[in-house]
């Protein structure tokens, strides 16, 4: 899928109209059949399944917050075949809008800006739930996960909770990480794909229990590891290039320690620094002779580990060359130019545009990074930025850092969150 761009200077891009706020649509049953047909080939491909448990305490016409979790983008197809039956909004980035807004506000979707702090959204759910009588689809993860487990969910999903008063009910995936990764090159495997529905919480559970109580039960429910899925289920994945991109990931080598110069190719990840090579085995595990690691998590959890290391240490820093992409509203990406992105125990600093753009974000302005690897097609992507303008910026001739940044993003919040609650009142 690929998104609309043109180019234009920074201070072009700064002079457009902002996005008006609008209220969500009614969805009508035609938009809904719409979404099913479109998702009805890849389903059949996939043999989709679909088990329900405790759906007879939520009422036919009852609106609900359904949450999913987030593995590829067969989870919206896998959606609108569960949720076909009832009237249903979809909390959905902005860029998704781009080029696009009236379509998408008719198939009911509702925008907002990832890892922002955002009322108005919370104002459209209430809309769209107490007025329009619909349901609330909900990524509550935001991004999709890079290592088959759960990403950090917002401390604020247990207040939305109580101020909504619905019932939730959760969606979870069985196969869609496994049949599409994200860092595989948007390259389909031979996946079987299923979903548990599941009714999680009554109004009266949700109004008995304290925010912090109901985040704790969500946290559970969004535990996950689909490596260890797919290695349990023996799910096997035959395709010759189920190991292209992996270095994305996992892009630091534990024999040499040496970052950004990690290669998965084919069926292994190698290292150009060392030698040192891996096989993913169709099964899902990692082997090699006096390798550090078997699980591909277990990695990823290591990296987190180094870049937290780093950060209490001092040494965390990251300064890239970056082209720069600006969403100031729906009718395209504006591409503006070149810069710099520097990530530290500071946050994030961005200059650029031939010194016109200075933006800077610390740390506890968001918990997570909304990154992406081969975004819209264009490249591995991390964006920053507040209700002005979002800056998208691609990383130039550099390595694999966008995991990293994300790492380094959510360990640097939870660092300054904690020395925030220390601090004498």
């Amino acid at each position: 899928m690929k998104i609309k761009t043109a180019k234009m200077t920074y201070e072009e891009a700064l002079a457009l109209p902002q996005a008006e706020h609008q209220k969500p649509l009614r969805q009508y049953f035609l938009f809904r059949l719409i979404l099913l047909l479109a998702s009805l080939w890849d389903l059949w491909r996939t043999r989709f399944t679909y088990r329900l448990i405790g759906i007879e305490k939520l009422g036919k016409n009852e609106p609900c917050l359904i949450l999913m979790n987030h593995s590829s983008f067969i989870d919206l197809k896998v959606a609108a075949r569960l949720l076909c039956t009832r009237p249903f909004h979809i909390i959905c980035t902005l860029d998704g809008f781009v080029g696009k807004p009236r379509l998408m506000r008719l198939i009911g979707c509702i925008p907002t800006r990832k890892f922002m702090s955002d009322v108005t959204l919370v104002r459209d759910m209430v809309y769209a739930t107490k007025t329009l009588k619909s349901s609330i689809l909900m990524f509550p993860e935001a991004s999709y996960s890079f290592d088959g487990t759960q990403t950090p969910l917002p401390d604020s999903l247990g207040k939305c909770l109580k101020i909504l008063k619905v019932p939730v009910v959760m969606i979870r995936t069985e196969g869609a990480f496994a049949r599409d990764p994200l860092y595989n090159n948007l390259q389909l495997r031979k996946v079987r794909v299923s979903a548990e529905v599941e009714y999680l919480l009554s109004p009266e559970k949700i109004d008995a229990k304290s925010p912090q109580e109901l985040n704790d039960i969500l946290k559970e429910k969004f535990t996950f590891d689909y490596f260890r899925w797919q290695q349990e289920n023996k799910v096997r994945i035959k395709e010759p290039f189920r190991a292209d991109g992996l270095n994305r990931m996992l892009y630091k080598c534990p024999h040499c320690q040496t970052e950004g110069k990690m290669q998965g190719l084919g069926t292994t990840l190698s290292c150009k620094q060392c030698g040192k090579t891996y096989e993913l085995t169709e099964y899902g595990y990692l082997n090699c002779a006096g390798g550090a690691f078997t699980h591909i998590p277990d990695w990823y959890r290591w990296e987190r580990e180094c870049v937290r290391q780093e950060i209490l240490s001092g040494t965390y820093r990251m300064e890239i060359p970056v082209s720069i992409y600006m969403l100031v509203n729906t009718d395209q990406i504006c591409q503006v130019g070149e810069g710099v992105l520097t990530h530290s125990k500071d946050g994030f600093h961005l200059t650029g545009c031939d010194g016109k753009l200075e933006y800077r974000q610390e740390p506890l302005a968001s918990y997570s990074l909304y990154s992406d690897f081969f975004w819209y097609e264009i490249g591995d992507m991390i964006s920053i930025g507040n209700e002005r303008a979002q800056y998208y910026c691609f990383p130039q001739d550099c390595g694999d850092i966008v995991a990293k940044a994300r790492l380094a993003t959510e360990e640097l919040y939870k660092i300054a969150k904690s020395s925030l609650k220390k601090a004498p009142n």
